[in-house]
């Protein structure tokens, strides 16, 4: 496919591009450390309660670092999501060994 041909193609924007790294990485880590203060509250809120309110507590303080994780790794779209892979257009020509073998034979 040539490029004169792929006149029909969403050309990408400004406003197509993913998040800045920069700021993705803050909020995940922001959103990180408030999963582990409601850990940490957790915890304290289990050593004052009792009876069932006090395991609960320990379950979300077990849960917590799991959802926390997994949540600060899932970052935002990629940018090869938003702008396609990128592929040539045309496969280079390959050389036939045999061919030029023969030639050289020939001589």
């Amino acid at each position: 496919m040539s490029r004169n041909s792929r006149h029909d193609d969403v050309v990408p924007s400004a406003t197509m591009l993913p998040v800045n790294p920069q700021d993705d990485h803050r909020k995940r880590m922001r959103n990180y450390l408030i999963s582990m203060g409601i850990r940490t509250v957790c915890f304290v809120l289990a050593v004052v309660f009792t009876g069932p309110l006090r395991w609960i507590c320990v379950g979300f303080a077990v849960i917590l670092p799991y959802v926390a994780v997994v949540a600060a790794n899932a970052t935002q779209q990629r940018r090869i999501d938003v702008i396609g892979a990128v592929t040539p257009d045309d496969p280079p020509p390959q050389i036939d060994r045999r061919h030029d073998d023969s030639e050289h034979h020939q001589k």
